[in-house]
């Protein structure tokens, strides 16, 4: 299949991880739709194809609902990943309806509104102490000593795991998340297989004292959301689990790190903040967008699909890209420009139709209070170093981001 071969989207070149975002302005002057080889991908570079396509349920996150893999064109995963794929196909981001539909109702029912809003002075308190510390020290990586400790207390307070038990959370999720880069290598695969065996089986047992001794956490809950009969099977509980503190890890994470750092390239917009904490909430949402921390998400074909004219059959793949869509001017004014105070911003960061985080009301109260917390405590927050880039393209992040406060 015919596809241009000048592109400057190159997913594992550094100068095009630095920053992606002229090559996304050259995919959408391509067009709404391009074949790129090195992935054996349609590229979607335009917000309201995004945006339609993501709720167009002729795609799907998964086809085996409908097709078995030889029906669907596709071969068989390697058996030696199936620990990875046992616990990520059984995720809510992995399923279509009737499935999707019956685990998120049932999910929901645990992960309630309710449930969220209650942890706002908890997170706001960790989110203080956090940056006590930083302040205290003089300063530090604000990825290690902030932003990752952050999330990943306030997801696991919520599940129930203890505190001396928390430490493996973050290299599990890491390792696993790296399956979904783009043509992941085999050493990816092998560290991503270990850590869903080791994390599984630690939930298997988190999940069997919870049912002795249930508490009021999220597992426990898990454990007793029912509907007219459904209740979660223990593997699709071990899967919601997971996939809520490695979505909960990698999106608020990124975006603190990333969000800082380009506060820091425009101190204008750093200045405006510093003056008026009001401009918070829109500042969050203006920072997600800006730079994404998820810059892909794949769709398979389930039916044939036309897109201005080119019609990609049944078992192809869509890559939407999210960066791309956040920074496309027929829908942003100014895409280029960092502007806290942004009134129209339909981002897609995270994600829309079905799929729609589920955890996008606590990333949000998380941002908030590391941010509040930030600009109240140490004002004088300013970079030590310039950071390096992960070289990743799907989740878009820092290796770290070195501060000081004086």
């Amino acid at each position: 299949m015919a596809g241009p071969t000048d592109l400057a989207f190159d997913p594992w070149d550094p100068a095009f991880l630095a920053d992606p975002y002229p090559a996304y302005a050259e995919l959408r002057a391509r067009g709404r739709v391009i074949w790129y080889e090195p992935t054996r991908q349609w590229l979607v570079p335009h917000h309201a194809d995004v945006s339609a396509l993501l709720r167009d349920r002729r795609l799907g996150r998964t086809y085996q609902h409908r097709f078995s893999h030889e029906e669907f064109g596709r071969s068989a995963p390697p058996p030696e990943h199936e620990p990875f794929h046992t616990l990520n196909d059984h995720g809510m981001l992995d399923l279509e309806p009737p499935d999707h539909t019956r685990i998120r109702r049932l999910v929901s029912k645990a992960f309630t509104p309710r449930t969220v809003e209650r942890l706002g002075p908890y997170v706001a308190d960790l989110a203080g102490r956090l940056v006590d510390r930083l302040v205290a020290a003089g300063g530090g990586d604000l990825l290690t000593d902030v932003a990752e400790p952050l999330p990943v207390a306030v997801i696991a307070e919520m599940l129930g795991i203890p505190e001396p038990d928390r430490a493996p959370l973050r290299p599990w999720s890491a390792e696993i998340c790296g399956m979904y880069e783009l043509n992941p290598s085999q050493e990816t695969a092998r560290r991503a297989v270990r850590a869903s065996v080791e994390f599984s089986d630690y939930l298997r047992e988190l999940i069997a004292e919870r049912r002795k001794e249930p508490g009021d956490d999220l597992i426990s809950g898990l454990i007793a959301a029912h509907d007219e009969g459904d209740r979660l099977t223990e593997q699709e509980m071990i899967s919601t689990a997971v996939l809520l503190l490695n979505a909960g890890h990698e999106a608020t994470v990124n975006a603190t790190v990333n969000g800082w750092y380009a506060l820091f390239r425009n101190p204008g917009q750093l200045a405006a903040l510093r003056g008026d904490h009001s401009l918070i909430p829109s500042a969050v949402e203006e920072l997600m967008r800006y730079d994404t921390p998820l810059q892909l998400f794949e769709r398979w074909v389930l039916d044939d699909i036309e897109i201005d004219g080119t019609v990609i059959p049944r078992g192809a793949e869509i890559a939407m890209l999210f960066g791309s869509a956040n920074h496309d001017p027929e829908v942003f004014h100014h895409p280029g420009e960092l502007d806290l105070a942004r009134e129209e911003n339909p981002h897609i960061s995270f994600s829309a139709g079905i799929h729609y985080c589920i955890g996008a009301p606590l990333a949000r109260i998380e941002l908030a209070a590391s941010m509040t917390a930030l600009l109240e405590r140490a004002p004088t927050l300013r970079p030590a170093e310039e950071p390096e880039r992960k070289p990743n393209f799907v989740i878009r992040g820092l290796e770290g981001l070195r501060v000081e406060v004086r």
